[in-house]
């Protein structure tokens, strides 16, 4: 398997709808314009390819000098535990080594966990922050 890395914002409707139904991350994909319009605005995307095959994508929003936010991060179920997550947070991280704060929200899974740790990623129900969302 040999996996190319894009930085284009824009991608194929039935690609994306295919890589977030995979997720099973179904709100995005009730209104497939307003995620290609998220895709276009936010700081930075970077897609993970196999050929012609959308395989993953990180979506990176913040001002890119003193924050950055991960807001996704997909692999398709067919394509995990390949390190391809691994080199789109490794990537990211470069681009933006000299900003301070690198943040994610992810759900609890003990797997989940083992992989932001891994990827330097520290929780905050562990260290000395504390992290505060108003989902709607």
């Amino acid at each position: 398997m040999e996996i190319s890395f894009s930085e284009k914002k824009r991608m194929d409707k039935n690609e994306l709808k295919a890589l977030y139904e995979d997720a099973e991350w179904f709100a995005y994909t009730q209104d497939l314009v307003l995620l290609e319009t998220a895709l276009a605005h936010s700081l930075y995307v970077l897609s993970a390819w196999d050929g012609s095959k959308l395989a993953g994508l990180v979506r990176v929003v913040g001002d890119g000098l003193t924050i950055i936010y991960i807001q996704d991060i997909l692999i398709l179920k067919s394509h995990q535990n390949r390190g391809i997550a691994t080199e789109l947070i490794a990537q990211v991280m470069d681009r933006y080594k000299t900003v301070r704060q690198k943040v994610l929200l992810t759900e609890e899974a003990p797997d989940v966990r083992n992989f932001y740790e891994k990827n330097g990623f520290q929780s905050c129900d562990s260290g000395e922050l504390v992290a505060f969302a108003k989902m709607s």
